[in-house]
């Protein structure tokens, strides 16, 4: 499904699956598997999704639907932690910061990373942790060890199916860091394996818990926006300089990958929040996308001012849309704006956006207009709604951590669901389908903006309203 470089540009950036460095922050790699099920269009084809009348044209289920499991209860939550470059290595401290949780086990292609996290776990009072620095493929060794429940991976995009699919096999539950995987039929076979080992595979989308998108989660359950029309969310971030910058990536796994496939490479912190506040999966579905793309300039033009004649970027051909804008069609008719573009100069954005026959709420800057509260057309005060605060940020009002303690939330929470044995808020359905613009973004940009359908990742279950991220205290 995914549209890649010219063979003879893929040849010349001398770069493998096997050859990859993948810690977080490494160099990068090549496209998943290629099952190709139905509705599925592969990296290897470029082909287009194949329409579905309903859901009998999706794959059959394999086991028991995960919809509604709870973890199993546990007093201390096990992990192990598979990449710890930049954002592996700040999570460890998260995590060591919540009661409860144990790690055991580290894994990086580097030894220094791992050793270096470990003494953070040993300075945190903890037992020294196992390390897994033996290649590339040492975190099937993790994912292995009996005293693991959970398996957190924060690794370049190329290797995040690989080792979900790992842990799941070997009877783990996983959270993957965004996006889950990179291609419509690894998704699938996410989901297949969830529902047969009876493991939830989450997608660890942090931008769910920000104080906002929490907030107008509860005030679109109360009723404030009245019915729902439309939602918008992107990922809006200059990274020309991070993704050309000798340190901050071991490599340039990430910017290789806009060499790669022209669509939406990120869109779970977007897609994620709006699904939440359109209860997608839970009384609607995301049927349809269509995407466009604009001309992919701006990385050759930060690589024309800033990189020196012979630096290896100089191979490289970006294909990369430097705006994309996605439209997804639901069930009931809703429609949600998806954007991505991280090669301009711009501040950032995730835009953040719901509308109603109420009003409507929009973000960066947060501003609301509700009626009969305001009128004149004169945006109101976000902040007089402070109310309607979810009650995880009522009980951690300055939650430690970066992203404005989101990271924090979301990693309370989840060890909050499994050691009380709760069901989590968002299961491998969500993951799926927050992750499926990446091939099918592509593939609309294609085909000149041809809609692709969504598959149904719940299998029709989607119609049963239930609970998700607007959760109730335990």
């Amino acid at each position: 499904m995914h549209e890649s470089a010219p063979q003879d540009q893929r040849e010349d950036s001398g770069i493998s699956r096997r050859s990859v460095l993948w810690t977080a922050g490494a160099a990068g790699a090549g496209l998943g598997l290629g099952l190709g099920g139905p509705g599925a269009a592969n990296a290897a084809t470029g082909g287009a999704a194949r329409p579905a009348a309903d859901e009998a044209a999706w794959p059959a289920r394999q086991g028991k639907t995960m919809i509604g499991v709870p973890f199993e209860r546990r007093d201390t939550l096990r992990i192990g932690i598979v990449g710890l470059g930049n954002r592996g290595d700040y999570m460890t401290e998260l995590f060591l910061s919540l009661p409860g949780v144990r790690i055991v086990a580290l894994c990086d292609k580097i030894r220094e990373r791992a050793e270096k996290n470990a003494a953070k776990v040993k300075a945190a009072g903890q037992p020294a942790p196992a390390l897994y620095t033996n290649g590339e493929d040492d975190y099937e060794q993790l994912c292995g060890r009996g005293d693991v429940d959970f398996v957190y991976v924060a690794t370049p995009w190329e290797w995040h199916f690989p080792m979900a699919e790992a842990a799941l096999t070997h009877g783990k539950h996983v959270g993957v860091e965004c996006p889950i995987a990179m291609e419509l039929d690894q998704l699938w076979r996410l989901v297949d394996l969830s529902e047969r080992n009876r493991r939830h595979c989450i997608q660890l989308e942090n931008c769910c818990y920000g104080r906002n998108e929490m907030r107008v989660l509860r005030m679109a359950h109360e009723g404030l926006f009245g019915d729902l029309l439309h939602a918008a969310g992107a990922y809006i971030h200059d990274l020309r300089g991070l993704m050309f910058s000798p340190t901050y990536y071991t490599g340039p796994w990430r910017r290789l990958w806009h060499t790669r496939l022209k669509g939406d490479l990120y869109p779970n912190h977007g897609f994620g929040p709006a699904a939440n506040y359109l209860d997608v999966n839970r009384g609607d579905r995301a049927v349809r996308i269509t995407t466009f793309g604009s001309p992919a300039l701006g990385l050759a033009a930060y690589r024309a001012q800033h990189m020196p004649a012979g630096d290896p970027s100089w191979k490289e051909t970006y294909i990369e849309s430097d705006m994309s804008i996605s439209l997804v069609q639901t069930a009931k008719g809703r429609v949600i704006r998806l954007e991505h573009a991280v090669s301009n100069p711009h501040p950032y954005s995730r835009v953040n956006i719901l509308g109603g026959t109420k009003g409507v709420f929009e973000d960066y800057p947060a501003r609301i207009y509700l009626e009969p509260d305001m009128s004149n057309d004169e945006w109101g005060d976000f902040e007089k709604y402070a109310k309607w605060d979810h009650w995880l940020w009522k009980d951690h009002a300055n939650p430690p951590g970066g992203h404005g303690g989101m990271d924090y939330i979301m990693l309370f929470r989840l060890v909050q669901c499994m050691r009380l044995g709760l069901v989590p808020d968002f299961d491998v359905y969500d993951a799926a389908t927050w992750t499926a613009p990446v091939p099918l973004s592509t593939a609309s940009i294609k085909a000149k903006g041809v809609p692709q359908e969504i598959p149904d990742f719940t299998r029709g279950l989607w119609r049963k309203e239930r609970a998700g991220t607007d959760s109730v205290k335990p």
